[in-house]
């Protein structure tokens, strides 16, 4: 889920068949040195999430195929795995499988550390590679210098995610604003912010203390940006300049939206929970972010919503989902691969997608939720155009809290957008690969 988020191969319709194939060698088949008895496992799904409520099904079908095996299942908030996983996994409390950010600063900078298991061969023993579409592979190994894309799988993903903008209908009609169709355009879409804060109304959830708030940022950029320039800021294919057309249109725009009231310069201070339950407790009409609030919005919303693509932009935030890892230091390695193996069975994997989620090895036929189908073809349309351009946060280590730093001055104004995208651009240089 959230910051992470990557690479640019298209996610081709066979997402749901696993077409695609892939080859892997290699591996660590060290089973670890526990008694065989507990999975230890981690994550920071929400149970009512479309992954958590697939989740816990595993666990129950990890139960029923290890009896006298306990599970002991910590959840753990995303922002704590993301600051401490390196500490953590470097010591005797690590544990034996666990869910981590995608891409070159998270996963990729861990398995450069040796903090992670190769599972290239147990992806290639169990036929996970089968089940993944090039795109989605692609987050899931990384190099000897932690660059995602190629070498040995250091992570699993057992679904995929990307951002759209959910729409508060009711909202709308509440306050006689024409709801924007699927096909609007960003001139509609603006009208209608524009409405809405001539209303009193702040149309879009905003939380500048965490990721919504960099995403929108991103997102602006990406809508003047085309592939070659993700190529650059993404895999390092070129000279990156934050002051280009594309992010200084952004960092213009997201400056002038919040003076013009369509972001609060309030949400400085605000998380990512914060913004979701603003959408959920119908005060926002719009809220940019991704398909991991999905499932949970589709069990809370009390009323009629809808989602769309972000208007005039063949580029979206999104990649693979966050990925099964096993620490180098796990106990119980075997257990980690006979958990991950049922995540992704058709079982999992049709539920996950019939809770709202975006599976990767699905019977399509077995997917029923009308909302699913919406979200899923949605999700089909961005990757068969090679529109998934990962997140803003993945480049370089430590970039994620250089970006919230950042888009919350553009929030509270302490800053010109010209001097967040030098602030940016120097991180990006000290952070990323010299060539």
């Amino acid at each position: 889920m959230l910051t992470a988020r990557r690479r640019p191969v298209a996610i081709a319709a066979a997402l749901l068949s696993g077409a695609l194939l892939l080859t892997a060698c290699g591996g660590d088949s060290d089973g670890g040195s526990g008694d065989g008895k507990t999975l230890k496992l981690w994550h920071y799904e929400t149970a009512d999430s479309a992954m958590g409520i697939a989740w816990n099904e595993a666990v129950k079908e990890f139960k029923a195929k290890h009896p006298g095996v306990k599970v002991e299942f910590e959840e753990k908030g995303f922002e704590q795995i993301q600051k401490t996983a390196p500490m953590v996994l470097n010591s005797s409390d690590a544990p034996d499988v666990m869910e981590y950010n995608k891409g070159n600063a998270t996963a990729g900078l861990l398995s450069k550390q040796g903090l992670l298991t190769d599972l290239s061969g147990e992806v290639t023993k169990r036929g996970w590679d089968k089940k993944l579409s090039a795109g989605v592979a692609t987050t899931a190994r990384y190099d000897t210098s932690g660059v995602m894309g190629s070498g040995a799988w250091y992570g699993v993903p057992n679904y995929a995610e990307y951002a759209m903008v959910y729409v508060n209908k009711d909202l709308f009609e509440k306050y006689g604003v024409a709801v924007p169709e699927p096909s609007a355009t960003m001139a509609e879409l603006t009208a209608a912010m524009d409405a809405f804060a001539r209303k009193g109304v702040t149309p879009l959830a905003d939380g500048g203390a965490e990721y919504p708030a960099q995403q929108y940022l991103y997102q602006l950029a990406l809508s003047k940006a085309d592939r070659s320039w993700v190529d650059g800021y993404q895999l390092y294919k070129g000279k990156v300049d934050f002051h280009d057309a594309a992010w200084t249109y952004a960092a213009d725009t997201f400056a002038d939206w919040v003076k013009k009231g369509y972001l609060s310069d309030k949400s400085s201070s605000a998380k990512a929970e914060d913004a979701g339950l603003s959408f959920i407790q119908d005060k926002s009409p719009l809220f940019f972010s991704g398909s991991w609030w999905y499932g949970r919005f589709k069990s809370e919303n009390k009323f009629d919503w809808d989602t769309l693509l972000w208007p005039g932009s063949k580029l979206t935030l999104g990649s693979s989902g966050n990925l099964w890892v096993v620490p180098k230091g796990a106990k119980n390695k075997e257990l980690a691969y006979d958990f991950i193996d049922i995540t992704m069975s058709k079982k999992v994997q049709n539920l996950l997608g019939n809770s709202g989620g975006i599976p990767v090895a699905a019977d399509a036929s077995a997917l029923t939720d009308p909302r699913a189908k919406r979200l899923i073809g949605d999700f089909t349309t961005v990757s068969g155009r090679d529109g998934l351009a990962f997140y803003p946060d993945w480049p370089v280590p430590g970039f994620y809290d250089v970006l919230v730093s950042e888009t919350q001055k553009l929030i509270t104004g302490s800053a010109k957008p010209d001097a967040v995208l030098s602030a940016l651009q120097s991180a990006y240089d000290k952070g990323a690969p010299k060539k």
